[in-house]
């Protein structure tokens, strides 16, 4: 699908709070008393409830239609019954959530109570994502996990006793001391468990977790020098696709493996440019401006059409969020910046990006620019292509930052040759 106007809306909620803090995590989480919940919630409401006219003001479209809910962390189990109740009874205040709406939920195993687990049933919860990362006793607690297998496969037959079958674990290769064969036992357990979904990340070593400031100085906390090198990532990481998809989770994403009619939807929206509504902490928003449209002037005729979406990203500080919640950057993305966008999320998807697609929605002249980037990756063996739509190799995917840079910089290569057009 292209970015064209969406009549629904994913709405993505963050919630912040974790049991503890894992070494190689950087997200917008941490370890918070649980007096803190109550006035988070009672924010995310707020929130909620102020969207429309936030959005009348920046001059955005909201639908009011939801078809997506995603509650990510931190771990969103933490939360008591009657919180989950109040998130959930604003949502449906504030929205029309569809019937079949796909409503995910983060869950850590081994911190989903029972008395919250009968709260996310009641509140229409159908998909729960088990932040896994190790099926591997002493490799989950390495990495600061508080979970055994056995309370993984305990938690996985509690939600499917509860009525969601909906199922995704993620697993990271490249945790501390992980070898091949522990990564291979892993996959094993989980292709056992008969989940739908799996979601396989290559470790990446980030400055700002604890594991990678010790990586960076050479130190052995956190077990950072049994970290696996790049190449036994890899390699895990492409036995995982091939063991995957024996299993029938077939990969269609790169990071993201599901049985027929098991993709997660609300990613897919990331990935395809539908607009979505973030609440909370570092929550991110991509929405399209309202009608009638702003005045697109200055860029060429063929991409008026595609308009102007607006990204927004919420502050990282609990306490700056707690006292103003406004966005703290926001973005106006011409049709030139949303084309490269096009390129780089769309190439993220096993099924690549459609060229007739993006000439309908970017024009000729700007997709084939892009497409003699494309074709250059081609015979670099880092895209393949069937004349059609353009798709990352195997070996592509592996490498797939590099060949996202390429396509950064076509905007401004664009407005160049316009210019030279008009001069």
């Amino acid at each position: 699908m292209s970015g064209s106007r969406d009549s629904a809306l994913g709405l993505y909620v963050s919630i912040p709070f974790c049991r503890s803090k894992c070494t190689y995590c950087n997200f917008a989480s941490g370890v918070y008393p649980s007096s803190e919940h109550a006035r988070y919630v009672a924010r995310i409401v707020e929130d909620m409830a102020a969207a429309g006219a936030w959005a009348a003001g920046v001059g955005v479209d909201l639908p009011r239609r939801v078809d997506t809910v995603y509650l990510g962390g931190g771990t969103p189990s933490l939360l008591a019954p009657a919180l989950v109740a109040r998130l959930f009874g604003a949502i449906r205040a504030e929205f029309e959530l569809d019937p079949g709406a796909e409503i995910t939920v983060e869950c850590a195993p081994g911190q989903l109570a029972d008395a919250t687990l009968d709260a996310l049933a009641a509140a229409g919860v159908n998909r729960v994502s088990l932040g896994v990362q190790s099926l591997i006793d002493g490799e989950a607690r390495a990495s600061g996990r508080l979970h055994t297998q056995a309370i993984v496969l305990e938690d996985l037959r509690r939600l499917r006793a509860a009525g969601i079958a909906n199922l995704n674990v993620d697993l990271i290769a490249g945790l501390a001391g992980q070898t091949f064969a522990t990564w291979e036992a892993s996959l094993v357990v989980l292709m056992d468990s008969g989940v739908p979904h799996a979601s396989v990340y290559m470790l990446e070593v980030d400055e700002d977790s604890r594991l990678g400031r010790e990586l960076l100085a050479g130190g052995a906390r956190y077990h950072a020098a049994s970290v696996p090198s790049d190449d036994a990532i890899a390699r895990m990481y492409t036995r995982a696709i091939e063991r995957l998809a024996d299993a029938g989770l077939a990969q269609y994403e790169i990071s993201n493996f599901a049985r027929s009619d098991f993709q997660s939807r609300h990613n897919l929206r990331y990935w395809k440019r539908r607009p979505y509504l973030g609440l909370g902490l570092d929550a991110s928003s991509m929405l399209r401006e309202a009608l009638p449209a702003r005045d697109c002037s200055s860029e060429r005729a063929e991409d008026v059409g595609a308009g102007y979406v607006l990204r927004t990203t919420a502050t990282d500080d609990l306490k700056a969020y707690m006292e103003v919640s406004q966005p703290v950057e926001t973005a106006w993305l011409s049709p030139a910046r949303q084309h490269e966008e096009a390129w780089f999320l769309g190439l993220r998807l096993n099924a690549g990006v459609a060229l007739e697609a993006l000439e309908r929605e970017f024009g000729r002249r700007p997709v084939a620019r892009a497409w003699e980037v494309a074709e250059r990756l081609v015979e670099a063996g880092l895209l393949a292509s069937d004349g059609r739509s353009v798709w990352l190799t195997p070996r592509g995917q592996l490498l797939s930052n590099d060949v996202f840079q390429e396509f950064l910089g076509l905007e401004a290569e664009e407005r160049e040759m316009s210019a030279k057009a008009w001069s």
